[in-house]
């Protein structure tokens, strides 16, 4: 298992688009993946259960994967939201 912590700096958080994006890239990893917010852990290829995290800019996640490719399915979503989802 492979996790890391993350703060939501784009303006909008993880809803509708930005949701869209983080879910999409999330898919092509074969690992199991979460995002867990204040405790509460999400399904990090579910658009239903990332949109129902209700998570907003400046909330802390952390995005934790277990299986094949872990680290880089981490790494690739850390990365998204610290730098590629500010535009949304």
């Amino acid at each position: 298992m492979y996790e890391q912590k993350v703060t939501l700096s784009n303006e909008i958080g993880l809803h509708a688009r930005p949701a869209s994006i983080f879910i999409r890239q999330a898919v092509k990893f074969p690992c199991d993946i979460t995002v867990e917010k204040t405790g509460r852990s999400y399904n990090a290829k579910s658009i239903m259960s990332v949109l129902s995290m209700s998570a907003s800019k400046g909330d802390e996640i952390i995005i934790r994967a277990d299986g094949q490719a872990e680290d880089e399915a981490v790494n690739t979503l850390v990365d998204l939201v610290e730098n590629r989802l500010s535009d949304y």
